[in-house]
């Protein structure tokens, strides 16, 4: 008997999995709050954009985690610590963090202890907006390859925008870090021991999707045109790497010191460092013509296509990376930056309620059709990530009226986030990428069968629920077992320890007819406010809004009033 043990940092708490490499049962689990800020966020009243957290807390909850989830495991028989053969680690991204010469966190010295520059910048961090626009318009003059990868606009979420931010408004942490790593790198160079950020072994996941890396022109941007940015990112260059790997590449192995404080055997092989939706891809089984979508707070959509096959640049796509999935082949990242925020923003913030709420809406939103509400909503609460890349851009509803409830709302918001989801599916499709089913993972899709009915009727597609609620940390797990020898390679691992859950959604033909409509209307208004139509004429949109709504409301009246 052997296991695998992965390890998932997410935006609130991280949580461990252990599992038996030759059917990828779970043994144990165990998730651990980040203690610091509002949920594990370090936030600033000051400016929403703000999204920071202590690397302690990432110390603190995964020595927990591990061995929270290694005494659960020992319940079963048969199990030991010493049985584990790997270990995976995945991360939110792109979040980058400052260390000095000894890839120590700056956060970690006095000077800069309760610095909020000094800290990790998390992956829904917004403040270097700026700093993405003015990447995008030099990339555009001088190489435009480089943003070709990644949709032909540079966000604010991802590496360069973070750091030359950091460089502008804390010009006294971007001086004292002697580097910068991705927190996915980060946590397994700890693992191993690492002491010298220039010995870290770096993924092509983060490199590749966030930092502008490629083999096509020799790695990171050139210092030329990171001088164009700032001299300083260009001095910063030559403290980074040259090269990033794959998942067949090992991050390296297990030190004595971690070893003792986790109960685990010195030597074994970490997992490359991937980004949490990149192995949670590959917990799902993720394989050509399948997507895979992780619906949480916000969502992240993955694909594959081998690398024997020709792939040309898809615009607003965040990025088409070789490797950055499964090895030989190209992966693909699509998403949105809001979706169970959304949720949250319309029930606890403005509603002011809780899970009940949460429940109560969902019943009520079950009870209605599509579009006879007459709502129309844009998904952009939090800016927008695919296919538009634009953070700057915020959500919309349309079509209130005095009767209007917030069910009604609830319900067009879960359209919205469907109606999103759709315009990524269409944009892979027109650059010749398959998707003939969706397979989600995350605690929306075990827990919300209305958007999971919502999202088949609206895409058109099959949507089926991964085996694993922790299809991340399996996934890094699957990864640590392929390294370990377990597996001959990731499609033989991923066969014996996936699996989907019973449950289908598959759309509706009734409602599909409904939502092909809405939708051309969701587009108007998409194309519109995002610019992609520039002449665009809205006059007719409240209009066609109320031709659903009474033609819908005619095929389904409401129950007659109690009232005398």
């Amino acid at each position: 008997m052997a296991f695998t043990l992965g390890i998932d940092f997410g935006t609130n708490s991280a949580r461990a999995l252990i599992v038996d490499v030759r059917d990828g049962s779970e043994l144990g689990s165990c998730a651990v709050d980040y203690p610091s800020g509002h949920q594990g966020v370090l936030l600033d009243r000051r400016d929403h954009n703000v999204a920071r957290q202590r690397p302690a807390d990432y110390l603190l909850a995964l020595e927990d985690a591990v061995r929270g989830a290694i005494g659960q495991a020992k319940r079963t028989r048969g199990f030991g610590a010493s049985r584990i053969v790997g270990v995976g680690v995945d991360t939110t991204g792109s979040s980058p963090l400052p260390v000095d010469k000894k890839n120590t966190p700056l956060a970690f010295s006095k000077k800069f202890a309760k610095h909020p520059a000094a800290q990790c910048w998390l992956w829904k961090d917004h403040t270097a907006w700026r700093e993405a626009e003015r990447i995008t318009e030099l990339a555009a003059r001088h190489r435009p390859q480089f943003i070709a990868k990644c949709g032909n606009t540079y966000s604010s979420e991802w590496w360069w925008s973070k750091i030359w931010h950091c460089l502008r408004v804390a010009p006294e942490v971007f001086d004292a870090a002697h580097s910068w790593v991705e927190l996915c790198d980060w946590i397994p160079s700890v693992l191993a021991g690492v002491t010298d950020p220039m010995a870290i072994r770096r993924g092509v996941c983060a490199a590749g999707h966030k930092a502008l890396y490629s083999d096509e022109w020799g790695g990171l941007p050139d210092q030329e045109f990171l001088a164009m940015l700032d001299r300083g990112l260009a001095d910063l260059r030559t403290r980074l790497y040259d090269v990033a790997h794959d998942a067949s590449v090992p991050a390296g192995a297990l030190c004595e010191e971690w070893a003792k404080k986790l109960g685990l055997s010195a030597g074994l092989p970490i997992a490359m460092g991937a980004m949490d939706v990149h192995y949670g891809a590959i917990g799902c089984g993720v394989r050509e013509g399948v997507l895979v979508k992780v619906i949480g707070t916000s969502t992240c959509d993955c694909g594959v296509l081998s690398t024997e096959k020709s792939l040309a640049d898809i615009p607003g796509i965040c990025g088409v990376v070789k490797g950055s999935i499964l090895p030989k082949f190209h992966g693909l990242e699509a998403g949105q930056s809001a979706v169970g925020d959304i949720f949250k923003w319309w029930v606890e913030g403005v509603c002011q309620g809780d899970a009940a709420l949460h429940d109560q809406l969902t019943k009520e939103a079950a009870k209605q059709q599509p579009g006879q509400s007459g709502l129309l909503a844009l998904d952009w609460n939090n800016g927008n990530r695919t296919i538009l890349v634009d953070q700057r851009l915020s959500g919309l509803l349309v079509g209130q009226t005095l009767q209007t409830t917030p069910a009604e709302i609830y319900r067009a918001l879960i359209e919205a986030t469907a109606f999103g989801a759709r315009t990524i599916i269409e944009r892979l499709r027109e650059y010749g990428v398959p998707v003939s089913r969706i397979v989600c993972a995350g605690g929306i899709a075990l827990k919300n069968p209305l958007l999971m009915q919502i999202y088949a009727d609206v895409t058109g597609c099959v949507l089926q629920v991964a085996g694993s609620s922790q299809a991340c940390a399996l996934g890094a797990a699957i990864t640590a077992a392929v390294l370990a020898g377990e597996h001959k390679s990731f499609p033989a691992a991923q066969k014996k320890m996936t699996s989907l859950k019973e449950v289908c959604y598959r759309p509706v033909a009734a409602n599909r007819k409904v939502y092909d409509r809405l939708y051309v209307l969701y587009r108007q208004a998409h194309d519109a406010f995002g610019g992609l139509d520039k002449s665009a004429d809205l006059s007719g949109l409240m209009k066609g809004l109320l031709e659903i709504k009474d033609a819908q409301s005619s095929a389904f009246p409401a129950r007659k009033s109690s009232l005398p």
